[in-house]
């Protein structure tokens, strides 16, 4: 049998894509190694999904080429997903300004894609071992507890994903067909991943585990993503036994790289020091109050036990709020592709057409979702990538 399309990976980009080439009346065939699918989509959003983003803009991704995802996610909106959402009953809640959840469970989004793609063909465990290029289009050899098959198809669509979560199933597969068939690999890291504790921080720190409170934080050379200015985060941040968690650490790590140092907001848009400065009094008691006032307690005690301030004078106190303002910290590193949401980096998209996601050189070969390079920030737009990228492929294959 000869398929318009086999697709690589039953994950959000992979199954989403299947299903809009099967309801075109197309003979799509799915293929993954995992044992269900959409495993990664049923621990997202702590098992709700947080399913897109409703104020998805370019700005939201990482690329070399930032302007790559903009005609995709131009062609299909958030409101687009949204209201086929809608269709299948599924009720939703915004967490957060934007980002939409399932009130029950991500397993709902899982069936909504499978119902989406019913007149699709799905071969669960089922391990690709080659894709090569022929006559017609694409053969690809696979394997089924043990045993061997061959698949030609018209068009190839590898949405396999990126390395992180290898518990799940992650491999290099995408990136393994992309080279083979020449495509460029921008060098991949873990993303959206807590950092850890160099050993001297994690000595004066690594007690508070568990202390929570709203930082800003920023990195003033932010790596290979091609931005001037300074990139900031503000929003919750954790201090956990090895480092530091939270949206705003995993939103600064996707542009993090090794051996750069950040910059701590432990108290954005407040005076800690106010309380002290009006009064005329000052003591390390009425600093403790300060510091607490605006400060998890445990995490202000430790604060001023490792950098109090240099006496009481108007001077001294402003420096203490200064340092409380920009505490500096440099990562050892991150808790890497075990416990990361996605992969940074990813096949170029130098090789590939921003309007179908088709490599340039190779006809019928799409790359969409995870795989390719183009990383969105949390909350949703990892997603709404997966779904337009896929979108952008489906709608170029006839």
């Amino acid at each position: 049998m000869l398929y318009d399309a086999t697709v690589l990976g039953a994950g959000a980009a992979g199954l989403f894509c299947a299903g809009l080439l099967a309801q075109r009346g197309l003979r799509v065939l799915v293929v993954d190694h995992a044992p269900e699918a959409g495993r990664k989509i049923l621990i997202s959003g702590g098992g709700r999904a947080n399913f897109t983003n409703l104020h998805t803009q370019p700005e939201h991704f990482l690329s070399a080429n930032p302007n790559f995802a903009k005609s995709a996610l131009a062609r299909y909106t958030p409101q687009q997903f949204v209201a086929l959402v809608e269709r299948y009953g599924i009720a939703y809640h915004a967490k957060a300004p934007g980002q939409l959840f399932c009130d029950g469970s991500a397993r709902q989004l899982v069936a909504l894609l499978l119902a989406e793609c019913a007149g699709a063909e799905l071969r669960l465990r089922t391990e690709i071992t080659s894709v090569e290029r022929d006559g017609e289009g694409f053969t690809a050899r696979t394997r089924t507890e043990g045993r061997e098959a061959v698949v030609r198809s018209r068009n190839v669509v590898v949405a396999t994903g990126g390395l992180s979560i290898p518990k799940l199933g992650a491999t290099g597969l995408g990136y393994q067909v992309a080279r083979q068939f020449g495509l460029g690999i921008e060098p991949t890291r873990a993303a959206l991943v807590p950092f850890t504790f160099q050993p001297d921080d994690a000595a004066r720190f690594q007690d508070l585990s568990g202390v929570a409170l709203e930082a800003e934080l920023s990195l003033s050379s932010p790596g290979n993503n091609r931005r001037s200015q300074p990139v900031r985060f503000r929003d919750k941040l954790l201090i956990t036994h090895r480092g530091l968690s939270g949206p705003a650490v995993l939103q600064l790590s996707s542009y993090w790289q090794p051996g750069s140092a950040i910059a701590l907001d432990l108290a954005p848009g407040r005076e800690v020091t106010a309380p002290l400065l009006a009064r005329a009094h000052r003591d390390l008691a009425g600093a403790r109050e300060a510091w607490s006032a605006a400060l998890p307690r445990r995490l202000a005690e430790r604060l001023l036990e490792l950098a109090p301030p240099g006496g009481w004078s108007n001077e001294t106190l402003r420096a203490a709020e200064h340092s409380l303002h920009h505490w500096p910290l440099t990562p050892a590193g991150t808790e890497g592709y075990a416990k990361a949401e996605v992969t940074a980096g990813g096949v170029s998209t130098q090789d590939l057409h921003a309007h179908t996601l088709e490599a340039r050189r190779v006809a019928g070969l799409y790359f969409i979702g995870e795989v390719v390079d183009v990383t969105g920030h949390l909350g949703g737009f990892n997603f709404q990538w997966a779904w337009a990228s896929a979108a952008a492929a489906a709608g170029a294959i006839h």
